[in-house]
């Protein structure tokens, strides 16, 4: 005898996750993880931090348009919009009280603040181990001289903002009189030893995408001028990573605490692998054109098998 279809306990279907994707826009890389997201099993809302607020009378004393009473299952930064030192301070402000709530943040603003911070980052590595070009940092215009008039008879240095990406506002130093106003550097000089080898008639170097301890994808980029960023003009190309950058860019991702990085690696005139640079907001929109997977739907299941596995071991929020 059949059963009646009311008789039949209807088992409900687990609620989605919800995932607050950290943006400033609804850019490509938004919608791409917005979809990839879905296809995981998990609903993602755009979030503007500076949308958010601390509200100590709320049940979580913190405001997020969204979510009303309850706070999301995890936190996805994409990137973070900029602003005075108080604002930026107040929304990775939220990103820290995110994670004191049991909240997963990726990256969180420890590892944004690490890497951000040029002078942090470049500590960092040096501490580990891990091969990268000689810095010094200095608010001291005499000094910034000085290090330059002892460090350019060996070759030229790099002068970069300290905040900054995409290969934006980088010059080549070769004496003191190439030293810019300390106003043009919002303060602070952040000097590199130039490690560009130019082969073949242009540069290049890698860039290696780190997801959950994993090189997921790299790229070369070569250009004729020795900023090779996607964005300054460097063309992107297919290419497998060998085990030195593999091994180098994991080592360099867990230095900065970064569950996602960005790490660019070049050879350098020794024939050695050297970490440039970690970016913990790391764009993919050129590696996406010469790899196979697709980059969102990795970091999005990744992500969901994540937040499963702490439900299993019963980790709260």
């Amino acid at each position: 005898m059949p059963h009646s279809p009311d008789g039949i306990a209807r088992r409900a279907a687990p609620p989605a996750l919800r995932i607050a994707l950290v943006s400033d826009r609804l850019d490509w890389h938004a919608r791409e993880l917005i979809k990839a997201l879905a296809a995981a099993g998990a609903h993602a809302t755009l979030l503007r931090l500076e949308d958010c607020r601390f509200e100590t009378g709320h049940p979580h004393g913190l405001h997020l348009p969204g979510f009303a009473e309850h706070l999301p299952d995890a936190v996805f930064v994409r990137c973070l919009s900029g602003g005075s030192f108080e604002a930026v301070t107040v929304r990775l402000g939220l990103l820290h009280a995110l994670r004191e709530s049991g909240v997963p943040v990726i990256n969180d603003a420890r590892a944004i603040e690490r890497c951000v911070d040029k002078s942090m980052t470049s500590f960092l590595l040096a501490r580990a181990g891990i091969r990268n070009p000689a810095t010094w940092v200095t608010e001291q215009p005499a000094v910034a001289r000085r290090i330059i008039e002892r460090e350019a008879a060996n070759g030229p240095l790099v002068l970069k903002p300290l905040f900054g990406s995409q290969g934006r506002n980088l010059r080549l130093i070769t004496s003191p009189a190439d030293l810019p106003d300390l106003n043009a550097v919002a303060g602070v000089y952040y000097l590199q030893r130039f490690a560009g080898v130019e082969r073949d008639g242009g540069f290049r170097d890698f860039r290696l995408l780190v997801w959950q301890g994993n090189v997921i994808a790299a790229m070369m980029r070569h250009a004729p001028h020795w900023i090779t960023n996607v964005k300054r003009g460097g063309r992107p190309v297919a290419v497998v990573a060998d085990h030195a950058m593999h091994e180098l860019a994991l080592r360099a991702a867990a230095a900065v605490g970064a569950d996602l990085a960005g790490v660019d690696i070049l050879y350098d005139a020794h024939d050695q692998p050297t970490v440039l640079e970690v970016n913990s907001m790391p764009a993919w929109s050129g590696l996406q054109t010469v790899t196979n997977i697709n980059i969102a739907s990795v970091i999005a299941s990744g992500l969901r098998d994540a937040l499963a596995s702490r439900l299993v071991q019963g980790v709260p929020g």
